[in-house]
């Protein structure tokens, strides 16, 4: 493929709320614009190559890719919609020339919705919007799209930028039209499931619409190749082999490798650095060139302490760009050497040194992320901007094969600037069955949650509120199993607030084994009584740990190990009788919400088990727990 002449390349991205099809659109680009061979065998969602991401349906890590439409060459980067990858987000927008907007047609703005479009408001781009899945039941267009336009107003968009063009499509399909009639008379039924992606789409239709107007929207980016080199990291990789790696757009000159640069560094010192190789996106595939020039996103090695915000230029005409502010973290947790009698039966890598490389690691690519060394040599502070950004690390992690306790999560203080203690409060947005309103809404005002708004459709109620991160921990079990899981909770960083005061903690006590041994049929049976069983019977178990939640608030010593005597009536081993409830089995993020301050979770790569800080009985009583 030769090189593409230097004024046809415009980058895009591709930011939505988390289900809204963002992976799935990108999808429809790579095939149709003859990415793949004929007899390759392509995977849904493609982008999201993270085995996480792919069980989750989640995107997680901002990734970038490029496609060839007419003489265009168009980078697209398929950003993260959750609210804890924000720090992805943020720094995307300084590198592309517009982004889609993509809007599902019966939910519409979401929360996340609101902050990516807020970013990108501020970099001055020019959104295209696409309103995505017209073929559900009960899409309402129109409305979603008045939606939209009051979302921008409120978000202070200037005259051109609320002067979007709109599309409309079906991403599974392929299809974008530029009116939703054009799009209504497919039978999208499973027999036509196999035409989905096809050049000329399904009934004759496909994403031409969309190229064109990206092309329409967006002018190529100016020539400034005859200009000095300059070049802001973005984002950051790693390679195995090469070493860290810069990403970012060169926004003047050509980039070649093994040239001498200057690296502005974020606190205004120069560095002189040498490039290693450079690397353009053809497709999905990082290919290495000679040179890449201004306008592309690239990729380079060679720079082992580059970070995000520095700015690669010309030695003879060093200009660093204005730095990238990356929002503060908002959660931290102790990841600590597992302890536990259990410690290292399946984990390869279990020592502070282990975790203390593994976290290093962490952080040459999640710039979100902040670790530091605490008073004792086994425990790191770790902090991240949520729960669900630490707990996928926790998960990396764990399939990787390392083993160590985790705390419960505490949010992240701040000080005013009167002295005031300041913490961080979320945007949270619930749409449930009317009928289970009244249970939610007390709920969180007693997690001292402020009503922003409430509005009513077809039997579904949409609640805004207000609710500091504090009030959210532990939450949504409880609220799924309150609106009998037909409601949805979305929920995002909004601000840092006045301390909203104490707010209750879990009200049930524990279960905790008494000493080590196998659970057995008959032990559970007697202790499920009164116990809600989070084991199984021949489940290895030690003391301190925990196997299930007390009825009442205070905590409980049992033996879940304890055989039956055998009597001269029946044998020990004569349990066919027993009849057992179900237990409770906990994912990690479901574990990390439900243990207290005096608790952990206790992470190997087979299992996720609670258990106590202080495991034996008298240490506990000692310390007041």
């Amino acid at each position: 493929m030769s090189e593409l002449k230097r004024d046809k390349i415009i980058n895009i991205a591709v930011i939505a709320h988390v289900d809204a099809g963002k992976s799935t659109l990108v999808d429809a680009f790579l095939k149709q614009s003859g990415v793949f061979r004929d007899n390759e065998e392509v995977v849904d969602q493609v982008m999201d190559s993270d085995d996480i991401e792919r069980e989750r349906g989640i995107t997680i890590y901002s990734k970038n890719c490029s496609v060839l439409h007419d003489d265009y060459k168009i980078n697209i980067v398929d950003t993260p919609g959750h609210a804890d990858f924000s720090s992805e987000v943020e720094r995307i927008m300084k590198t592309v020339d517009t982004v889609i907007l993509l809007v599902d047609s019966s939910e519409g703005p979401m929360p996340q919705t609101r902050f990516v479009l807020k970013k990108s408001l501020e970099q001055g781009l020019k959104p295209i919007l696409l309103i995505n899945k017209i073929d559900k039941k009960d899409a309402r267009i129109d409305e979603v799209v008045d939606e939209v336009y009051e979302l921008f107003m409120n978000l202070n968009a200037s005259d051109e930028q609320l002067d979007f063009p709109i599309l409309y499509g079906i991403a599974r399909q392929g299809i974008v039209v530029y009116d939703p009639k054009d799009a209504a008379d497919i039978n999208i039924g499973d027999d036509n499931r196999k035409l989905k992606h096809t050049p000329e789409g399904l009934g004759g239709l496909n994403i031409a619409p969309l190229f064109e107007t990206i092309v329409k929207q967006c002018d190529p980016y100016p020539d400034l190749t005859k200009k000095p080199l300059q070049m802001q990291i973005s984002s950051l990789g790693y390679d195995d082999y090469i070493g860290r790696l810069g990403i970012g757009r060169v926004t003047r000159g050509v980039i070649k490798a093994g040239e001498q640069v200057a690296v502005a560094k974020s606190d205004g010192e120069v560095k002189s650095a040498k490039i290693g190789q450079v690397f353009i996106y053809r497709g999905l595939k990082r290919v290495a060139v000679p040179e890449a020039q201004c306008g592309d996103i690239v990729v380079v090695s060679g720079i082992s302490d580059i970070s995000i915000g520095e700015t690669i230029c010309d030695p003879d005409n060093v200009q660093p760009m204005s730095n990238i502010e990356i929002e503060e973290p908002t959660m931290s947790m102790n990841f600590i050497v597992n302890k536990s009698p259990f410690a290292g039966h399946v984990g390869k890598y279990v020592t502070s040194r282990h975790i203390r490389e593994r976290l290093n690691k962490e952080l040459e690519v999640n710039v979100g992320l902040k670790v530091e060394e605490t008073e004792t040599t086994d425990s790191f502070k770790v902090s991240g901007r949520g729960e669900l950004h630490l707990s996928i690390l926790i998960e990396n992690m764990r399939r990787e094969g390392y083993e160590l306790a985790v705390s419960k999560p505490e949010v992240i203080y701040r000080k005013g600037e009167d002295g005031r203690k300041l913490e961080p409060i979320e945007e949270v947005v619930v749409t449930l069955p009317a009928q289970y309103s009244g249970t939610v809404i007390s709920k969180l005002n007693l997690r001292k949650g402020m009503m922003v708004q409430m509005s009513e459709e077809n039997g579904y109620n949409r609640i805004e509120y207000h609710v500091p991160t504090r009030g959210l921990l532990g939450y949504r079990s409880e609220f799924i199993n309150d609106t009998h899981g037909e409601g949805s909770m979305e929920k995002r960083f909004l601000k840092f607030d006045d301390y909203k005061g104490e707010i209750e903690g879990r009200t049930n006590g524990v279960a905790i084994a008494m000493e080590n041994g196998t659970a057995t049929p008959y032990a559970i049976s007697n202790i499920s009584e009164r116990v809600m069983m989070f084991i199984d019977p021949g489940t290895e178990v030690y003391e301190g740990m925990i196997v299930g939640m007390n009825s009442r608030s205070e905590d409980m010593e049992v033996n879940p190990c304890k055989a039956k005597k055998a009597t001269n009536m029946r044998a020990a081993g004569n349990d066919e009788a027993i009849k057992l409830s179900p237990s409770r089995h906990f994912t990690l993020e479901e574990a990390l919400e439900f243990i207290e301050d005096d608790e952990l979770v206790e992470v190997t790569p087979d299992d996720i088990r609670l258990r106590k800080k202080l495991l034996k009985e008298l240490e506990r009583r000692r310390a007041g727990h």
